[in-house]
């Protein structure tokens, strides 16, 4: 029997995706009083009358936040605005002390630009701007209350954040996750933000709609919050996208709805009706004058701008003669990018730094929980084991080993490798005594290799190098063995 399908069902859709990334200022101070910055502190210890929102308190601009989102700006192609104004955006939540943010409305301090994504697509941006970090609300109360509690911590509240705004150019989740990385990478290179989603310094919102394939129609916009990684965001994209194509292809309505994101569960369930402008009564704030911002001062901070990640990977690209994939991983992270510079003008290597940074270093790290910034090893100590690689002092086997106590330690690879005897054998007879042991201790695999069999010539090379502990210089054991097996 042949179903028919109705016209629902016969549609294709397409996902249009927009999203609203929100970064907490790397500032010493919040964002209008004097109290501290800082992740991890004894809860509701960094507050005042200021950023609890006491009467009689007043704000006060803090300047350095004002610089980094015009410097994000003018990275990223933006037109900064000479005069800006802050607005008192008013909704009740908990964690909100004063029963409104203060945020910008419709005089931000950024409009325009771009973040360009490594295939060369330009997602455009709608705005940037600045506005204060709400308190955290922490639900089951913890070993500090009751399980049924949720306990508040005003830490947060005042902290100095930006909002970017994309235009709803995305459309798929894989490209919403090469966005937040390309945005990333161009917020680290700033140093605007140590934008760290675990800690909550980068954040994300999504908007999502689906249209007919092939049509310019806007379609239901649903929100969704609550993702704590890149991984969470494309997750999330994608459970939600096929829930509205089920939606419409079953003939029903997608609702406006802000939706949640459940990672254990993986999928967004509904929260609220979707706020509208009007619904947060904005008005300008009474305690704050516009800010005016002249051509000399945006003009100092653009001279101040760093090499950004694109015109970094294309230098690599160029002066480094690396793969597209290596100047991509190498230049995706500030640290990264200038660390393998280091090591380069260290040891003159770049192929060679390119490939142990993106391979034993990293392993390395992931294997003990360290990041390049937070690592020991200093980009001197792998140049010098590159060199002693190049210049067979240790064979490559060897500096695998040497390479990950540098990363742990933070030792001078020749103190390691004296101190494991680890420097390589090149003295013919030591190998060729070596090898004459090998072949006396594995019969079959010479006949095997005599039969024509390749892969135990390299059994009986491995079994050489594993009697050495990875000392033997690997050339002579090849020639010593070919020379034995005929």
């Amino acid at each position: 029997m042949t179903r028919v399908l109705g016209a629902a069902q016969a549609v294709a859709y397409e996902p249009v995706i927009g999203l609203e990334v929100h970064v907490e200022l790397a500032t010493e101070s919040k964002m209008f009083c004097g109290c501290r910055n800082r992740f991890g502190a004894e809860p509701n210890t960094l507050v005042c009358p200021v950023c609890l929102g006491l009467p009689g308190s007043l704000p006060v601009v803090n300047r350095r936040a004002v610089e980094l989102v015009c410097k994000t700006g003018l990275a990223l192609g933006c037109s900064i605005a000479h005069v800006s104004k802050f607005d008192r955006k008013n909704y009740f939540y908990p964690d909100m002390p004063k029963n409104y943010q203060i945020s910008q409305y419709d005089m931000p301090l950024a409009t325009g630009g771009a973040v360009t994504l490594p295939s060369g697509k330009r997602i455009r941006l709608t705005r940037i701007h600045l506005e204060e970090d709400t308190g955290k609300n922490i639900h089951g109360g913890g070993a500090m209350a009751a399980a049924s509690a949720t306990l508040v911590d005003y830490n947060r509240a005042g902290v100095p954040l930006m909002e970017i705004v994309s235009q709803p150019d995305l459309t798929s989740p894989d490209e919403a996750g090469e966005y937040l990385a390309a945005l990333k990478a161009v917020l680290s290179y700033l140093g605007v933000s140590d934008v760290k989603m675990h800690e909550g310094s980068l954040r994300c919102d999504a908007n999502v709609s689906l249209r007919p394939v092939g049509t310019q129609d806007v379609g239901t916009k649903i929100e969704i919050k609550n993702m704590n990684s890149f991984r969470s965001v494309v997750r999330a994209l994608q459970y939600e996208i096929q829930r509205q194509t089920d939606v419409l292809r079953a003939g029903e309505r997608v609702v406006q709805e802000t939706r949640t994101w459940d990672e254990e569960r993986g999928l967004t369930y509904a929260t609220r009706s979707k706020e509208q402008a009007h619904d947060y009564r904005y008005f300008p704030d009474p305690d704050l004058v516009p800010l005016h911002l002249d051509d000399e001062i945006v003009a100092a901070w653009r001279a101040e701008l760093p090499e950004l990640p694109l015109a970094k990977r294309d230098r690599f690209l160029a002066a480094y003669g690396l793969s597209r994939y290596e100047a991509d991983l190498l230049t995706g992270e500030r640290t990264t990018a200038e660390f393998f510079e280091a090591v380069v003008a260290h040891c003159g290597e770049p192929k060679a730094a390119a490939n142990w940074l993106l391979g034993d270093v990293r392993r390395a790290l992931d294997k003990h929980g360290l990041t390049l910034d937070a690592t020991r090893m200093r980009p001197e100590h792998l140049a010098t084991l590159i060199c002693q690689v190049r210049d067979g002092v240790v064979s490559g086997r060897a500096a695998k080993e040497v390479c990950e106590i540098l990363v742990r330690d933070g030792r001078h690879p020749a103190e390691v490798v004296a101190e494991r005897n680890l420097a390589q054998v090149s003295d013919r007879v030591a190998i060729e005594a070596l090898v004459g042991e090998v072949i006396a201790a594995n019969p079959e695999s010479v006949a095997a290799y005599r039969t024509g069999k390749a892969k135990a010539f390299e059994f009986l090379v491995g079994q050489a190098m594993k009697a050495s502990r990875g000392r033997a210089n690997v050339e002579l054991v090849r020639t010593a063995l070919r020379a034995r097996l005929g």
